[in-house]
């Protein structure tokens, strides 16, 4: 079967970016690329911040930070007044794991998709608590109704305070019916925390639409903010028991103000988030979302052709605007989470290529972004030569 044509590029689009040209920079979603128009604008917000830094931090800027997180808010779709900004997924799922007041007999259930980090957070307010961490298998073919399914079966009503679930999971590339997860959690009185950490910019789904106790998500990933830029949105029963990590000045304030105020942290990457948004939308979002989305399809399927992989064997994410895709590595390749960074490591030194590569049910994979700024010879370039890295074991 032929490999389908790639999309029409974006004219233009690899210009709004620094990134160095002698890269194929394939691997957007694990630090995302700032456009230089937002670039900029942090410099300026820096600039004026070191010409006068405590006029810059004690005249007007909890106001201009509210600003900035009802915009991103509007984008999002959430509630601003239960959203709060935060510096990435990670530090919101540590902050609604605190705020849980988890107790022996109580237990969080993630499946084994769930993100590296985050598992460590929750093994750590486990460990700390006395409380109970299980995982769910999840096959990475199963169907939206076998991974409800799944989750049902594994819920446990009376014990199961939270269970944390990814939106588009990060090693597996595979959306998840967020939706219908968190209206069969709620059938049984469970919390749900939903990790939407590539969701902002990438997916269309609104987060009100989603439901959740609980909803992290980067924008500094597909939404095209400076990094350390993300948001915490809260339902409304639970906006009166969260605390921040750290206890500063407008701890008084409440939610969100109490955990958005850090006290001499640089918020500009917060306040120069808009201008992200601002590419994005002028280059067209349900553009951007298509056109990312096929091309990090043309890459799987020319890439997993070079590798022997039929098309039968490269998963599907599940979702249109999803913008990446994971190829199976031969058996006995980067079954690790060790063997996966050195073998990243060892593309990008030999090949000038970033890409991701994780380790997932005693498999390797690799994972591959699209993004405007990438052209389809980068992935065609990349399928000529990585068989032959990879036969050099």
């Amino acid at each position: 079967m032929s490999v389908p044509p790639p999309p029409e590029p974006i004219m233009g689009a690899r210009l709004l970016f620094s990134l160095d040209p002698a890269v194929s920079h394939l691997n957007h979603g694990s630090f995302g690329a700032v456009p230089i128009v937002a670039q900029r604008a942090q410099q300026r917000l820096r600039d004026e911040m070191e010409a006068d830094p405590l006029r810059f931090f004690t005249q007007g800027l909890v106001d201009r930070i509210t600003h900035t997180r009802r915009h991103l808010a509007g984008f999002l779709g959430a509630d601003p007044d239960g959203t709060a900004l935060t510096t990435n997924a990670t530090t919101g799922v540590a902050v609604v794991l605190q705020s849980l007041g988890l107790r022996p007999g109580d237990e969080v259930l993630t499946t084994d998709h769930g993100y590296g980090a985050v598992e460590f957070s929750v093994r750590r307010e486990c460990r700390r608590t006395g409380a109970t961490h299980r995982v769910l298998p999840v096959p990475l073919a199963a169907t939206d109704e076998e991974v409800v399914q799944i989750v049902r079966s594994g819920l446990r009503p009376g014990r199961t305070r939270l269970l944390v679930v990814d939106q588009l999971t990060s090693g597996t590339a595979r959306l998840f019916p967020v939706a219908a997860i968190v209206g069969v959690a709620r059938e049984h009185g469970v919390s749900v925390l939903v990790d939407a950490a590539h969701a902002p910019g990438m997916l269309p789904a609104t987060v009100q639409s989603i439901g959740a106790d609980f909803w992290v998500g980067n924008l500094h990933k597909w939404g095209y903010a400076p990094r350390g830029t993300a948001v915490l949105v809260v339902a409304p029963p639970w906006r009166t028991r969260i605390e921040p990590l750290v206890v500063s000045w407008e701890q008084d304030a409440g939610f969100p103000g109490q955990l958005e105020w850090q006290a001499t942290m640089d918020y500009t990457a917060w306040l120069s988030a808009p201008a992200g948004l601002y590419t994005l939308r002028s280059l067209g979002v349900d553009r951007v979302r298509a056109h990312n989305a096929a091309l990090a399809a043309y890459g799987q399927r020319v890439v997993g052709d070079a590798l022997g992989v039929p098309p039968t064997g490269l998963p599907d994410p599940g979702g249109p605007t999803v913008a990446m895709r994971v190829i199976p590595l031969p058996a006995g390749l980067a079954t690790t989470i060790d063997a996966a960074r050195a073998l990243r490591a060892r593309i990008a030194e030999r090949l000038a290529v970033q890409v991701a590569v994780n380790a997932f049910d005693g498999r390797g994979w690799l994972r591959l972004c699209g993004q405007v700024y990438n052209s389809p010879d980068e992935y065609e370039r990349l399928a000529v030569r990585l068989p032959t890295l990879l036969a050099q074991r």
